[in-house]
């Protein structure tokens, strides 16, 4: 496990609206963010732990008020109310740099970059996550289809959805929003 302290971000909302109805785009300012994105506002400065390993089954468990003191708005919108960002405006959608993505939440490790690939959808797109145990996926009814959600296993935070016309070897899409993510660059070998 890694310590740091990670700069939570909200963004200054403009008047593009989503499919989910939230105005805006990303919250996550990160390593390998896109640095044309909205300009953002700092919020607050935490302490993450990121775990490097397949979930233990030790869940994180949050009322909705002590998870809105820690996550900004637009985080609390995507990750505990099921929101969507705004295609092609998230800090990660375009991010090519080596590394590991963690939940924005509780820091447990999602996906990796190896495993990333332009899907041409607008959002940060994976076709695996870096364990399967890290991820739950659910049936999601809230549309007028049928599609399965994606959330962490370890804080049950929605992290997007996932689809079945993505590229070999699994053929899944796992379409995540960019603030349920936090991405650590690979370090340089020595």
């Amino acid at each position: 496990m890694r310590f740091l302290i990670l700069s939570l971000s909200a963004l200054i909302v403009g008047t593009a609206a989503c499919v989910s109805g939230i105005s805006g785009s990303n919250a996550a300012v990160s390593d390998g963010a896109d640095p044309s994105a909205t300009p953002r506002r700092t919020k607050a400065v935490r302490e993450i732990t990121y775990t490097d390993a397949e979930f233990d089954g030790k869940e994180v468990l949050m009322t909705d008020a002590e998870w809105k003191k820690i996550l900004t708005p637009i985080e609390y919108r995507m990750m505990r109310e099921g929101g969507t960002e705004t295609p092609f405006t998230g800090a990660y959608y375009k991010n090519h740099e080596d590394g590991v993505y963690y939940c924005a939440a509780c820091g447990l490790v999602l996906f990796r970059s190896e495993n990333k690939f332009d899907s041409g959808t607008g959002w940060p797109s994976f076709y695996q996550p870096a364990f399967k145990k890290n991820v739950i996926e659910k049936v999601d009814r809230s549309l007028d289809e049928v599609r399965t959600e994606v959330l962490c296993a370890r804080c049950h935070a929605h992290l997007g959805h996932v689809f079945d016309d993505g590229p070999k070897p699994t053929g899944l899409r796992y379409c995540i929003n960019s603030p349920a993510l936090r991405f650590q660059k690979a370090e340089a070998p020595e």
